[in-house]
């Protein structure tokens, strides 16, 4: 497993579309096979600040499978309004969990 960690910075003004936007995307990663789980949270300090990660079966599951898939572009639509406001989005592979 890998997570794809995508940092954003959002307008205020704009937060609400943007949590409405992976909400109504969300269903595209539902329905990935390659896609294990997500979240996307909002900074409590900075509340511009939010990150969404998406837990994928593998870099290739994401990059070779879940962008090949119909439900990609459909995706993509979603959260393409948002694009430029990515600050960062990479892998990260988990070393130590608690939870």
């Amino acid at each position: 497993m890998v997570t794809e960690i995508i940092r954003y910075k959002v307008a205020q003004e704009k937060s609400e579309d943007f949590v409405k936007a992976y909400t109504a995307a969300s269903k595209y990663l539902d329905s990935s096979e390659h896609c294990l789980a997500y979240n996307v949270i909002q900074g409590i300090e900075e509340p511009e600040n939010f990150i969404v990660q998406i837990m994928w079966d593998s870099v290739t599951g994401h990059e070779q499978g879940f962008r090949k898939e119909p439900g990609f572009m459909e995706f993509f639509k979603e959260v393409k309004p948002f694009f430029d406001d990515i600050q960062e989005m990479k892998h990260y592979q988990e070393h130590l969990k608690s939870i």
